[in-house]
């Protein structure tokens, strides 16, 4: 059961590799965790995490607002959500960017939106919206819609920037190559030219990833409005 001793806290995208790792190192005995995912539905066992199904990309005008009532008054919101369509620019279509838009920045805005008179009401709140590096340098050949929609995800309003003196910090994480399954699937030649592009010359984990989100979550006392990149320097 939830108590306003606990906090809430809502992960989107809750399949992902950095997201199980996340799990590992959120205590459940001081945090109620809700657990969101598309498709794949993550393997938890723990009955004290909730899980949500909701496919953001297939929402539209009519049921915008409706489909997003159950994503509400939360304390700590981590955006992890990463929908990739696969297309390029020339292959893109207006349903194609739409559907990226929705998942990836509409319905993440719009689920931090619902939670912020609650955060100013226990005065506290942690949002951290993780990105991607791609955004800095236009994306990759098929990851068009990705990018752009991730590139508008980045942008903090000026409105958010002013309750940060209601201990309601949110920032951005821009997320570089990470070695998780997705990138596995990758050809090595590929992904090695690819990674002969950072400086560290290496990928980074989830457990690097996770160190950095575990901070901004329990540490950051004064960090907000900041776009972080742990990218290897890139």
């Amino acid at each position: 059961m939830y108590s306003s001793l606990k906090k809430k806290i809502l992960i989107l995208g809750g399949s992902s590799d950095i997201s199980k790792e996340l799990i590992k190192n959120l205590d459940l005995k001081k945090n109620c965790l809700f657990l969101h995912y598309n498709k794949n539905k993550p393997k938890i066992s723990n009955k004290q995490i909730t899980l949500i199904k909701k496919n953001f990309a297939l929402l539209d005008g009519k049921n915008f607002s409706e489909s997003l009532k159950i994503f509400k008054n939360f304390d700590i919101i981590i955006n992890l959500i990463g929908y990739i369509d696969n297309k390029s620019y020339y292959k893109s279509n207006y349903n194609n960017l739409l559907k990226s838009l929705n998942a990836n920045f509409l319905a993440p805005l719009f689920i931090i939106k619902n939670s912020i008179n609650h955060m100013k009401k226990k005065k506290f709140g942690r949002i951290i919206n993780c990105s991607s590096i791609g955004t800095k340098f236009g994306g990759g050949d098929n990851t068009y819609n990705y990018s752009l929609s991730k590139h508008c995800s980045d942008f903090i309003p000026k409105e958010l920037r002013k309750i940060s003196n209601k201990n309601i910090l949110i920032n951005n994480v821009k997320i570089g190559l990470v070695n998780t399954k997705i990138h596995k699937k990758i050809p090595k030649k590929r992904m090695s030219k690819r990674i002969q592009l950072i400086p560290a010359k290496r990928m980074s984990n989830s457990k690097e990833i996770t160190k950095l989100l575990m901070f901004l979550i329990n540490e950051n006392s004064y960090i907000s409005s900041e776009t972080i990149n742990i990218s290897g320097g890139e």
